[in-house]
């Protein structure tokens, strides 16, 4: 037998083109055509036009969208891919943006690139990329910049705000002694007084904070409670008969002892993760078409649970313009997880 040569010293004879190196039907053209074809005016003049040479925004709109298209999310891992990946050599010319020039980029351009996101998946289903037929959902937990151990909770907030009432009533009491004699070396009343206030301040807004959410979800709660005796009214009326069962308990309003913020990121919640115990996290979650593995829609949330985020997910999918939401979730996978089967009876 025969085999090809093993040779990785030879010089290329002429220089190699990149376009040679993806076929015609790679969906990484496919984002080029979409973004060359867009106005990208307004994103051009944003640029102030001075310090070093930027890459165009149509390069890094192109290495975003194909990114997140092909479930390659970090912007980390994009730079990392124009050097190990055809597709992103080819979006980025051979070049290597870093992961900081990407990151600022989405930031700064949100709005715009979840637009031509859209785009994007508009031309793939044209070219029959992608039928969006049957999907796949599922979540995962994203840990946030931020530790556990910085989350405060409700009543551990009114306990160190009880300490530090004491402690300023200290202070201000030997501030009262005229001749300063009971005044410990070192100390200077008024600092000590200025840093109590302002942790006072900050666990103040704090709970200000853990009581706005809890007042968002007594209303959400309350709404449920109401939605559920009208349910259990409308069936005594229609049966002429007494609802069986435990009737519903009313939801008890202001925060839980329990409630928490964390005082670095107060947007991440503590949730469960995988292999036992909690961290400060994200859930994010994704709905991928099964054939090509196109992300078709990309979430993050802040709930823990990931059976509570199927129905908005499908109501995201389902909002996209024509073509792009599926038509089909009967195709059940053995690969498939317990969110896919919960997808599928909701719409049979």
């Amino acid at each position: 037998m025969a085999f090809h040569p093993i040779d990785r010293d030879t010089d290329y004879l002429l220089p190699p083109s990149v376009q040679e190196w993806l076929p015609d039907a790679h969906l990484a053209r496919y984002v080029v055509d979409v973004v060359e074809g867009l106005d990208l005016s307004a994103l051009v003049c944003a640029y102030v036009g001075c310090g070093s040479e930027a890459y165009h925004p149509a390069t890094l709109l192109a290495l975003l969208i194909y990114g997140y298209a092909t479930g390659t999310f970090s912007s980390r891992k994009i730079e990392r891919a124009t050097y190990d990946s055809l597709a992103f050599r080819y979006l980025a010319c051979n070049r290597h943006p870093d992961h900081d020039t990407l990151a600022t980029f989405r930031r700064r351009f949100n709005k715009e690139f979840e637009a031509v996101f859209v785009q994007v998946l508009q031309v793939a289903r044209e070219n029959q990329l992608s039928h969006f037929g049957s999907v796949s959902l599922d979540g995962t937990k994203i840990h946030a910049n931020a530790s556990r151990h910085s989350a405060l909770s409700y009543a551990h907030a009114e306990a160190i705000e009880a300490h530090l009432k004491g402690e300023v009533q200290q202070l201000l009491a030997l501030a009262a002694d005229a001749d300063g004699a009971n005044v410990p070396d070192g100390m200077t009343v008024p600092d000590e007084l200025q840093r109590r206030e302002d942790r006072l301040a900050a666990i103040a807004a704090a709970k200000a904070k853990i009581e706005a959410r809890a007042a968002e979800r007594f209303a959400r709660e309350q709404a449920e409670y109401e939605a559920k005796l009208a349910a259990r009214a409308e069936r005594a009326a229609a049966t002429g008969k007494q609802v069986g069962g435990k009737a519903p308990q009313p939801p008890t309003p202001g925060p839980r002892p329990s409630d928490q913020i964390n005082l670095t990121d107060e947007q991440s919640r503590i949730m469960p993760v995988a292999g036992g115990g909690f961290e400060q996290c994200f859930n994010a979650q994704a709905l991928v078409d099964n054939d090509t593995m196109l992300v078709v829609v990309p979430q993050v949330t802040q709930a823990v649970n990931d059976k509570q985020q199927v129905v908005p997910m499908l109501e995201r999918v389902q909002a996209r313009p024509a073509g792009l939401n599926p038509v089909s979730y009967t195709h059940l996978r053995a690969h498939e997880t317990v969110l896919d089967l919960v997808c599928r009876l909701l719409l049979e």
